[in-house]
């Protein structure tokens, strides 16, 4: 029988996407119930409830509205957070007998979810270091012993977009929340995390692309570095107005 580490070495050196990466791992550990944070569109919970057969039951939690102290290019005006909870509901409309909308902030909604009962959870949210730490703490304690936590934007660069927002910090905390828990996380191609709630507490860190050793966060924080990213923007920005 494989080990958790072989299925899901088995699953990335299997997937071409970051779709396809959580449907084979979601597939492999047939789980039934999940939740997912920051459904924004509906493409991740889409591509699930269309694939994986095991969901019976699939949390969808997602404010959409915009939000005062959320600095992410992704924080749109209401009208637009309307629309996109429109377009949610009809790529879901299929599977309506599967899932329920849990509109609000984690923190707002999360008690409506059963402690100890997802067997696994998405985090594809609020990615400051505000919004990672309350939806792995508020999340860890709904997932059941022995299932997962995963997420988006385990980025190497807290820069993910650029120094004019809030810097991504998904990486590496959700490293140190793991040691924090004695729990085993996994760092995965697509810029995706894993983390195993495992039965008996004890913490390591597998990254399976070779490319998250420094979890340092001083050299993010280098004068230099900092000006070299804001001139790529600089760059980005000129270029568009020239086409």
């Amino acid at each position: 029988m494989n080990t958790p580490k072989q299925i899901v070495k088995q699953c990335v050196e299997k997937s071409d996407s970051r779709f396809d990466l959580w449907i084979r791992l979601v597939d492999s550990y047939e789980v039934k119930s999940m939740a997912e944070v920051g459904v924004y569109k509906g493409d991740f919970a889409y591509q699930l409830l269309k694939k994986c057969d095991s969901i019976e039951k699939y949390f969808m939690i997602d404010p959409w509205r915009h939000l005062e102290d959320w600095s992410k290019p992704a924080n749109k005006n209401n009208n637009t957070f309307e629309k996109f909870l429109l377009e949610t509901k009809e790529k879901t409309n299929f599977a309506a007998n599967k899932t329920e909308i849990l509109r609000g902030k984690t923190t707002e909604v999360i008690e409506k979810i059963p402690n100890n009962t997802l067997d696994f959870a998405y985090i594809d949210g609020d990615h400051t270091l505000k919004g990672i730490t309350i939806d792995l703490i508020r999340l860890f304690e709904k997932v059941r012993v022995g299932g997962w936590i995963g997420g988006d934007d385990f980025s190497q660069s807290i820069w993910q977009h650029t120094p004019n927002y809030e810097p991504t910090l998904i990486f590496p905390f959700a490293v140190y929340f793991a040691e924090a828990v004695g729990a085993k996380i996994y760092a995965l191609p697509y810029s995706q995390f894993l983390i195993e709630k495992n039965e008996v507490e004890s913490f390591s860190f597998i990254d399976l692309t070779g490319k998250y050793s420094n979890l340092e966060l001083k050299s993010h924080f280098n004068p230099l570095e900092i000006f070299k990213i804001k001139m790529m923007d600089v760059s980005t920005f000129l270029t568009g107005l020239a086409k």
